[in-house]
């Protein structure tokens, strides 16, 4: 796929770092010279120096081929004029522009060809409050990720001695935890190097303290899975939030019914403006978050969850370590560089989670960019592994998974599936969704929802492939 991608910040070189591992062809556009010819050198793309709004640039960049632009520069504006240009003058299929603003949504009239031609917003900081508000609802996950509209889970949890399930084999799950379906599709483990490898999971694993599970239930069932993981932490009450820029404010707006918020911020006038805006729902503090002082004196030991959401990666880092040795119950940090995060998180490190706001939307954009019918796509691991959600289509002579049962699956090495969302009867025969946790021997039906757990990228193509329809289908 010939991929244009406008603007090449964090979030552009995300972007354009996860999809050219997966030899697409892509152009990026910016008008910092130094910074595209950084980026020419680490990754194998080409870069055009330019303004992505102006015709003549995105014709050099190669706009008149291209199958999609994703206009992700860090002014609104800038993004929607894109879109417009490349909709009207150069017929791009999809386009997909990051927006910021609150005033736009998907399905408005002004994104719609008459108006901004963009087929899907894109907002970061949106997509990182959602991620962030899970973690607080669950706080003994890493990670709650949904699919098929909210009706399954994927859940990232570090299993604790005195959970039910811990240090039992996982053929003894149904026993253990009668009534909580549920499909254990990875787990990783810490080795004597102090590594994380991914372990066989089957029947006769036995699930030790320390090890991280990805487990896919019906999201209903996501509080059962985490008791039976991990002791119950208690619910999240106290929040103190270092940064009051557009996440932090999103945040606390979000969470001040529930929870006490304290959010601290170092800029005098942007306080100010955060005061009026929370209006009185929220405690805003002048102050630097790595201050121990400031800390002490708004009790961060009291505190159920500690969160550093600042632009600057080293002040979340030191401002988290800092909160939890001073004894704040948990501690998540804003972190931009991949190697950063992959440094501070892991069992044995004082931080409980560290983001990357790239990595959050880095799945919305795949699943526009997935062949065959991909509904959903999440970037898990700092980006190594990957569950999608397929759309099974066809039937038995046209599709290689319609009608086959999962054991006959060609599935790459150590990808599993684990839940299947599909059309069945509800209340007075009115159609239904149906979740079915994932067995050796469940059939794969004609527009099932098919859950699947990566454990490497690269394996992506082929269940790509293995979904897509033959020309059979009409």
């Amino acid at each position: 796929m010939k991929i244009l991608i406008l603007g090449a910040g964090r979030v552009g070189e995300s972007v354009a770092e996860s999809l050219v591992s997966e030899q697409n062809d892509i152009t990026v556009i910016d008008t910092d010279a130094h910074r595209l010819s950084l980026l020419q050198d680490r990754l194998d793309l080409r870069g055009v120096v330019g303004n992505g709004i102006e015709p003549s640039v995105l014709r050099d960049a190669g706009a008149e081929d291209a199958d999609m632009l994703i206009a992700c520069a860090p002014l609104d504006e800038t993004n929607l004029v894109a879109c417009k240009i490349a909709h009207d003058l150069f017929h791009i299929q999809t386009r997909i522009a990051r927006v910021r603003s609150t005033e736009f949504s998907d399905g408005s009239p002004l994104m719609g060809p008459e108006g901004f031609a963009v087929d899907e917003l894109i907002c970061p900081e949106a997509s990182l409050t959602t991620y962030i508000r899970k973690l607080i609802e669950f706080p003994e996950a890493l990670q709650v990720l949904e699919f098929s509209q909210q009706r399954v889970s994927l859940i990232a949890v570090r299993a604790m001695e005195g959970g039910v399930m811990v240090r039992h084999v996982i053929s003894e799950l149904p026993a253990l935890v009668p009534g909580l379906p549920m499909r254990i599709v990875a787990i990783y483990r810490r080795d004597a190097q102090g590594f994380d490898r991914q372990v066989v999971c089957d029947g006769s694993t036995r699930i030790q303290p320390g090890d991280e599970l990805f487990v896919l239930a019906a999201s209903e069932h996501v509080r059962g899975v985490l008791d039976a993981l991990h002791q119950r932490d208690e619910p999240v009450k106290r929040v103190i939030i270092a940064g009051g820029g557009r996440v932090g404010l999103r945040l606390a707006r979000q969470i001040a019914d529930t929870c006490h918020v304290k959010l601290i911020e170092a800029s005098e006038p942007r306080c100010q403006y955060l005061s009026t805006q929370l209006a009185g729902r929220g405690l805003v503090l002048h102050g630097d978050s790595t201050d121990e002082e400031l800390l002490e004196h708004e009790n961060v030991q009291e505190a159920d969850l500690f969160l550093a959401l600042t632009n600057d990666d080293e002040d979340n880092i030191m401002a988290c370590l800092l909160a939890k040795r001073m004894g704040a119950q948990r501690v998540l940090a804003l972190i931009n560089r991949r190697a950063y995060a992959d440094l501070v998180q892991g069992q044995g490190t004082q931080i409980d989670i560290a983001i990357s706001p790239a990595q959050t939307i880095i799945g919305e954009l795949l699943a526009h960019v997935r062949r065959g019918d991909v509904a959903a796509v999440y970037s898990l691991r700092r980006g190594d592994a990957e569950a999608l959600e397929a759309v099974a289509r066809g039937d038995e002579k046209s599709s290689k998974v319609v009608g086959k049962r999962i054991d006959q699956l060609p599935l790459p090495p150590g990808a599993m599936i684990g839940a299947i969302v599909r059309d069945g009867p509800g209340a007075d025969l009115k159609p239904a969704k149906e979740v079915i946790i994932a067995h050796h021997d469940t059939v794969i039906r004609s527009g099932d929802h098919v859950i699947v757990f990566l454990p490497r990228k690269r394996m992506v193509r082929q269940i790509e492939k293995l979904f897509q329809v033959g020309a059979t289908f009409f």
